[in-house]
């Protein structure tokens, strides 16, 4: 199993109105289209940092955390060309209230052991 994990820092003085389109149209289009295994949104409760170097990321934590199962790198890549490339996910696009609101996005892949 090949597991994308997406972090957003979606910028806070936008974040309810992001927040409305995802719970609308993103996420529902996103679980329809792809092994979605979650898709959360912050709270707004404050993170707990904690270690041996603990430091607060310059632009706070990330706000939005959703996670893709693939069956490989290159499923990942076809399927992500596939389903942001097509017709569907335009017109979902289109409705966003800011795409100009990702501060910072995070793509980390990792594998189940």
């Amino acid at each position: 199993m090949y597991v994308e994990i997406r972090n957003y820092h979606y910028d806070p003085a936008k974040f309810e109105p992001y927040r409305q389109w995802a719970v609308d149209e993103a996420i529902p289009f996103l679980k329809e289209n792809l092994d979605v295994v979650g898709f959360w949104l912050s709270n707004g409760d404050e993170p707990e940092i904690s270690g041996s170097d603990p430091m607060s990321p310059a632009l706070g934590p990330a706000n939005v955390t959703w996670i893709i199962n693939w069956a490989s790198r290159e499923a990942r890549q076809e399927g992500f060309q596939r389903v942001f490339g097509g017709e569907g996910w335009r017109r979902v696009w289109a409705n966003h209230p800011d795409p100009d609101g990702y501060r910072q996005i995070e793509a980390r892949f990792m594998e189940e052991v």
